[in-house]
């Protein structure tokens, strides 16, 4: 085994070592760190709002009492992510890095609609709708901060500012400085924004959106489309993008449907027609402690790496990950860009959900019965309560030990990278 750990490690370590060199890709990840905080708090607010034994009625005061805690930092996590991005990316042209997080910001902004249609089919204007501002608009709110910043860095790099004469306050200084780059920049995604709302009577985020729906349109409901579906998620994450509320939108009325066909079938004591329904899926993927199924990687993390690293990201994650909320962790390790743990991320749902399906498919376990069961829920009861049966539990205990070994040597190998820093920095202070 620990031959095989090497191999990996060896393959591995200088893939990792040229993506953290890469400026792009180290501005990002000290972007999404920047807002790691924010989405701790913002988990924690999320699992105490939707404790599985409250009511509905005490959910609904918890979350009218306490949502903005989620509001304000995981449901407007671009907002972070933009100014992190333009900030850094700035930093990193040693330049002032403030001014260019707020360009990076605004220019966001820019590109986001003030519009939004309500569930009931009301238009409101003069008010941003929190899913642009979150994980939905993560990939224009990532892509606009860098064009942004680099427009920026580039004209204050030519000279073009407005230079005050000494004895100016530093602040009132840097702001005439950063004046015509940031007009400059603002103006241009202006333009941009007119361009598309004119033109094509759209805005960039229904863009980006619709052209990553589109392929997925076709998609039926059996294991290879849900395969599919999975893989793409992932990917998505991987590069991130929310996956799930991209897939989700397109998905979600197929296994919705298919979830209230096997639920009629069960009350009326017929034979389940489907295995892979909107119970499927909330129960036997995101239900083993997130997307991606994290909770069994959190706590080898915790208790079998040998890093302060590991450990430490571990055991913070693993309160909210009991709950399935995983953000910590793919904002912690991170998984985004992360191409140490790309390999696992990316394949363990894929072979997870067909050990799943061929179960029910055996009738090993039984099919999920189409009662909706509340994501939060942990693991091993959300099993039993989405098959009426313990056997639906048991599957997920399987699952954890499958989705354990295949993560195992990708999380040793990143140890020991983390395990080897940590001494040759304590030998470093030793010989100082």
């Amino acid at each position: 085994m620990n031959s095989i750990i090497d191999k990996i490690a060896e393959k591995l370590t200088p893939i990792a070592g040229k993506l953290g060199q890469n400026r792009y890709l180290a501005v990002l990840r000290d972007a999404f760190m920047l807002a790691f905080p924010l989405t701790m708090f913002g988990s924690i607010v999320v699992v105490i709002n939707n404790l599985p034994f409250f009511s509905s009625d005490t959910q609904g005061l918890l979350n009218g009492l306490f949502g903005n805690g989620q509001n304000a930092t995981m449901s407007i996590m671009t907002l972070f992510v933009s100014f992190g991005i333009g900030y850094y990316l700035t930093h990193s042209y040693e330049e002032d890095g403030v001014f260019g997080g707020v360009v990076a910001l605004a220019s966001f902004l820019i590109l986001t609609p003030f519009n939004f249609t309500t569930a009931e089919g009301a238009e409101v204007s003069g008010a941003l709708s929190l899913d642009r501002l979150g994980a939905k608009g993560m990939f224009v709110g990532m892509i606009g901060a860098f064009i942004a910043t680099e427009i920026y860095v580039r004209i204050k790099k030519k000279g073009i500012t407005i230079k005050m004469p000494e004895g100016v306050p530093d602040a009132v200084s840097r702001s005439f400085a950063s004046l015509i780059p940031a007009i400059a920049t603002l103006t241009i995604f202006n333009l941009l924004n007119a361009l598309v709302n004119g033109a094509f009577e759209t805005n960039l985020h229904d863009v980006v959106y619709t052209m990553i729906q589109q392929p997925l349109v076709g998609l039926g409901s059996g294991l290879p489309a849900t395969l599919i579906a999975l893989f793409l998620t992932q990917i998505l994450w991987f590069f991130g993008l929310h996956g799930q509320i991209i897939i989700n939108s397109v998905m979600d009325p197929i296994w919705q449907t298919l979830a209230l066909d096997n639920l009629d079938a069960f009350n009326a004591g017929n034979e389940l027609p489907h295995i892979i329904t909107k119970s499927f899926m909330d129960t036997f993927t995101v239900g083993l402690g997130g997307t991606g199924m994290t909770l069994i990687v959190v706590v080898i993390m915790a208790f079998v790496m040998k890093s302060r690293q590991m450990k430490d990201l571990g055991r913070l994650a693993m309160g909210p990950g009991i709950f399935n909320v995983n953000e910590p962790v793919i904002f912690g390790m991170p998984v985004v860009l992360n191409a140490s743990i790309a390999i696992p991320w990316i394949i363990t749902p894929l072979i997870v959900a067909t050990v799943n399906y061929f179960a029910m498919y055996l009738n090993i376990v039984p099919r999920p019965t189409g009662v909706i069961v509340p994501w939060t829920m942990p693991v091993f009861f959300s099993g039993m309560m989405a098959t009426s049966s313990i056997m639906g539990g048991v599957l997920q205990l399987v699952d954890l030990l499958i989705i354990g070994t295949i993560w195992y040597p990708f999380l040793k190998a990143l140890d020991n990278v983390y395990v080897r820093q940590a001494a040759e920095v304590e030998a470093e202070a030793i010989e100082a």
